[in-house]
């Protein structure tokens, strides 16, 4: 008798879940065609506008210009990019460690956070652009200088967020966890940061992307060249020699490993959230 029952309701349920699959293979398909087709669409329009209006190639190279001279260069720019990458990527875990280690310091107390979170607010209001010639100066070498300028931007995203989110906690859960005598470690643990989950996220997204435009201003600030200088140096030396396709190509470099960095915090978001958090859930209706 139960098995009777219960097929009409597997049989609904499968028929519900049926026409979901196209449409969500569609939406992916979308989501790539879509920016893909933009991308190219105005490529083609920059390479019309250069040859139409006969544009010097110092003043605006063509898509076609700059992608030769990404070949040509490549053996200079590959360097210099893996230089950048090695600094975004190092300044973002230090400042991923100093956010999250110094967010769970100031919850601790109210008086701790009073004391200071203050001292945060004012690294973060501060301009790198101001302060970089000084940490040049102070720093004992130029990549450790190129990294503490990475770490000072990327840091308060990911320490305010971090915070939010460990102050998010719902009550009643704090109180449950009182209530059974657990301790603080435990409730920081296995409550705490549990729940702060997708503000870290979010303070990660954020860091990542600030923390390549933090190499690139001390980079640009330091202003040294040599086999360690990264893509902002590239492109200070194609503007003093007038080298457009190169400064072109640098830029594009520079994009791609922003919108890498992107692509790689958001699977890690959805990696991390997609099964349980209503941020990363699909709707059915």
């Amino acid at each position: 008798m139960s098995d009777s029952t219960s097929l009409p309701v597997d049989l609904s349920a499968k028929a519900s879940e049926a026409p979901l699959a196209p449409a969500r293979n569609t939406e992916r398909v979308l989501g790539i065609t879509v920016p893909v087709l933009t991308v190219l669409l105005l490529l083609v329009l920059w390479q019309f506008l250069v040859v139409v209006a006969e544009i010097p190639q110092y003043i605006l190279p063509s898509p076609i210009a700059v992608a030769k001279a990404l070949v040509s260069d490549w053996g200079i720019l590959l360097p210099a990019l893996w230089v950048t990458t090695q600094i975004t990527f190092i300044s973002l875990i230090l400042a991923l460690i100093g956010g999250v280690g110094f967010a769970i310091f100031l919850v601790q107390s109210r008086w701790i956070e009073l004391a200071f979170y203050p001292l945060a607010v004012i690294l973060q209001v501060t301009p790198i652009v101001a302060i970089a010639p000084l940490i040049l100066i102070y720093a004992p070498t130029r990549e450790a200088a190129l990294l503490i300028c990475g770490f000072l931007v990327a840091f308060f995203p990911i320490l305010s967020n971090m915070v939010q989110g460990l102050k998010s906690v719902d009550h009643n859960l704090l109180n449950l966890f009182d209530l059974y005598g657990a301790s603080r470690w435990q409730a920081l643990l296995h409550l705490k940061l549990p729940a702060a989950q997708p503000y870290f996220m979010t303070g990660l997204r954020i860091g990542g992307g600030l923390s390549l435009i933090a190499s690139v201003v001390a980079e640009f600030a330091a202003g040294s060249g040599g086999p360690n200088s990264g893509l902002a140096f590239r492109l200070l030396e194609a503007q003093y020699r007038q080298n457009m396709p190169r400064l072109f190509a640098a830029l594009l470099l520079l994009s791609a490993l922003g919108v890498a960095i992107f692509a790689f915090t958001s699977f890690i978001s959805w990696l991390s959230l997609h099964r349980w958090h209503e941020s990363s859930l699909k709707r059915e209706n």
